[in-house]
């Protein structure tokens, strides 16, 4: 073949190929809503919406609640505000970031959703609840840094069923010691995991997918009840501060060499 002729020909392949690209860009216009849905670039679901089928199951297997009225989330949101207590809140966390990184780590659980949900609870903690006279009143079923209760040692087998007296009031104070209380948290979030029917080895990840991220909603839905509460302990988790807390390490400074 000539040269006028390849040439004839692949200017006639170009003009083929621009014909069938805009008979394509016409066809596509035209395509009905539900093809135009499927070409639209997907959009990540809020992890901490349930659905209605959602909400019943948790409902009838855990007894967990709606969220808490507009007013105490108003008081939730100001309390957050509050410098001063916002660093005392921190103090507490750092003392117990030792524990808080041993226990995760033993138990296989995220250390920022056990550092969220301790932030959280110390947060919003009422004065006076830790006094042990309250304590050992029977006036407050939840005690310590992750406001545990009796019913965790009973489900984590710690406690009989039906405990006695004087079982109750030394569960109480086992409670109330910090250490011991973040080791029952990472010992929770474990138990839950598994009753979900969550991999006990695998340590969830929000930023990693959108299953780790509603399987962390989940887990803190269950562990306050309340439905507003996975929100907050996503967010917290988020933390720059509460991240660098967990996570930095502190290096002992060297002596120059001269």
């Amino acid at each position: 073949m000539s040269l006028l002729g390849r040439q004839v020909v692949a200017i006639a392949g170009v003009l083929g190929f621009i014909c069938l690209s805009i008979a394509h860009l016409r066809s596509t216009a035209r395509l009905p809503l539900v093809d135009a849905e499927i070409q639209a670039p997907f959009v990540q679901e809020d992890p901490t919406v349930f659905s209605p089928e959602e909400l019943l199951l948790l409902q009838r297997r855990f007894g967990v609640h709606g969220p808490q009225t507009r007013l105490a989330q108003l008081f939730t949101r100001g309390m957050d505000q509050f410098q001063p207590l916002r660093t005392q809140t921190v103090n507490r966390l750092q003392a117990l970031k030792p524990v808080i990184k041993r226990e995760s780590r033993h138990h296989r659980v995220n250390p920022m959703l056990v550092t969220a949900i301790l932030f959280d609870e110390i947060q919003h903690s009422k004065p006076g609840e830790d006094l042990p006279f309250v304590v050992h009143s029977g006036f407050v079923s939840t005690h310590g840094p992750a406001q545990l209760g009796i019913s965790e040692l009973i489900h984590q087998g710690r406690l009989p069923l039906q405990p006695s007296k004087a079982e109750i009031a030394e569960a109480r104070n086992l409670l109330m010691n910090s250490e011991a209380n973040v080791e029952l948290l990472a010992a929770k979030i474990a138990r839950l995991k598994k009753e979900l029917g969550l991999s006990p080895d695998q340590v969830l990840i929000a930023s990693r997918s959108y299953v780790d991220a509603k399987a962390i909603a989940t887990l803190a839905y269950l562990h306050n009840g309340k439905l507003d509460y996975p929100r907050r302990v996503l967010r917290y988790m988020q933390d720059p501060e509460l991240h660098g807390l967990i996570f930095s390490e502190q290096r002992p400074a060297t002596q120059p060499l001269i």
